[in-house]
């Protein structure tokens, strides 16, 4: 049933998206049927290959790097007192800058290649990881620090015994965010200054007014993002496994 439940909400989309483009009129070069975007993704298959492999390895190094720095980040918050004074105020205008004001510096100082576009997604990715663990950290029942105390645990002790495993659940929920919308980053960073990638496509897809090779990338890019979400949640219920799912055992 779990998994005929996402078959059959897609089925539900498909359906009225067709519906919709048959009850409008709206001509496919501006709204494609499902079925045309179908066929179209399987006769473009090699080329949608290609330029998914280009985003996926952007995603998935992004995604890898950008967790990487926001939990290093977040263990210099809870070390440090100054770095918490002095770099959380960075943290925070690193986000406020918008992401496409940005891709353009990335693009000219890091080049049209892959580099630009991994760093453009880390840029996104690793402030929901940072703050979640950071959360995660400072958010540590008091019972279990002051039994830690008891016991005479030192502080790097009580940080990777006490703190770290109870923050889990919280980084877990920052790490799904991340997953969520690390495409965003990769594919902003193709728009901007690139050679291949689904962004890329569409681009060239939308000056040539291929409207159904658009939503065929749009549909591949939503398909690695649904998987690396599915991955990133998986792993982490595993990893959590102390803490069970209690709204998924109640269903």
């Amino acid at each position: 049933m779990n998994v005929l439940r996402p078959l059959v909400t897609a089925g539900g989309i498909l359906g009225l998206w067709q519906l919709g483009v048959w009850a409008s009129g709206v001509p496919p070069y501006m709204l494609p049927g499902p079925v045309a975007v179908a066929t179209v993704a399987w006769q473009r298959r090699d080329l949608l290959a290609v330029h998914a492999g280009t985003t996926l390895t952007e995603i998935v190094l992004g995604f890898g790097l950008g967790s990487l720095i926001g939990m290093l980040a977040a263990l210099l918050l809870v070390l440090s007192a100054p770095a918490r004074r002095w770099l959380m105020p960075v943290l925070v205008i690193s986000q406020a800058l918008p992401v496409f004001a940005l891709a353009p510096l990335l693009v000219l100082w890091l080049g049209y290649g892959l580099v630009s576009k991994v760093a453009m997604a880390i840029l996104i990715i690793f402030f929901p990881v940072t703050l979640a663990f950071f959360d995660g950290l400072r958010r540590t029942e008091t019972g279990w620090l002051e039994l830690a105390r008891v016991m005479d645990a030192g502080s790097l002790a009580v940080l990777w015994q006490v703190r770290v495993p109870a923050s889990l659940p919280a980084l877990a929920s920052g790490l799904r965010v991340a997953a969520a919308v690390a495409p965003i980053g990769a594919v902003v960073g193709e728009w901007v200054g690139s050679s291949g990638g689904l962004g890329f496509l569409m681009l060239q897809a939308n000056a040539r007014m291929q409207v159904d090779v658009m939503f065929a990338a749009l549909v591949v890019l939503a398909a690695m993002a649904v998987g690396l979400w599915w991955l990133v949640d998986r792993t982490m219920a595993r990893l959590v496994r102390w803490q069970p799912d209690t709204y998924e055992n109640n269903r």
